[in-house]
């Protein structure tokens, strides 16, 4: 695996929010490390830790992980702190859960790399992925998830077939200049 110098900042940071994930972590941290080395950039990973009670924090420093603890509350508190801790030109996000495999670091890293500022993953067939089984509820999978997708490129002119899907990969640049806010998961438009 390529190691970031002490001096040079890595190409690639991929960030994970934690919350008491200890039973999956040490897999997902293992996989990001994978994802890092088949990309052949220097890379970090950065677990954001948001109060676990659990060994979530040992097993991640254990493994090679940075480990940076998020004191505020909420998932979206947790990938700011991430991502804010991030040193790499491209960030790559995903949960703790391992619905997400960070060894696809390697497709997000070459479209990064031709330009796209956002590289959204997929999980539906219909867009090249795979849904695990028991992964997504039915009326998500077969409606909800498809309408959505689908709305957005219609609407948008977006080539995203999984608008739900949680594995992201951006430029930091994009993350400065999207002033982002939401704590949580979502939260209500500001009027």
């Amino acid at each position: 695996m390529s190691k970031p110098s002490s001096t040079a900042a890595p190409t690639l940071s991929i960030v994970i929010p934690c919350l008491n994930e200890a039973e999956t972590i040490g897999g997902v941290v293992k996989k990001a490390l994978e994802g890092i080395a088949s990309s052949a950039v220097d890379g970090e990973v950065i677990v954001a830790d948001n109060g676990s009670t659990d060994a979530s924090a040992e097993v991640a420093t254990s493994l090679g992980a940075r480990v940076v603890h998020v004191e505020d509350p909420g998932y979206g508190n947790a990938l700011m702190g991430g991502i804010e801790a991030a040193r790499g030109r491209f960030v790559l996000m995903g949960d703790a859960d391992d619905s997400y495999d960070f060894r696809d670091a390697p497709r997000f890293v070459e479209k990064l790399r031709e330009g796209n500022d956002l590289v959204m993953g997929c999980r539906l067939p219909g867009g090249g992925g795979r849904i695990q089984s028991g992964a997504m509820p039915w009326s998500h999978r077969w409606i909800g998830n498809p309408l959505f997708s689908w709305l957005v490129r219609r609407w948008f002119r977006a080539r995203i077939h999984d608008v739900y899907c949680g594995l992201r990969g951006f430029t930091k640049e994009l993350y400065e200049r999207l002033d982002m806010r939401c704590t949580g998961m979502s939260s209500p438009p500001r009027w």
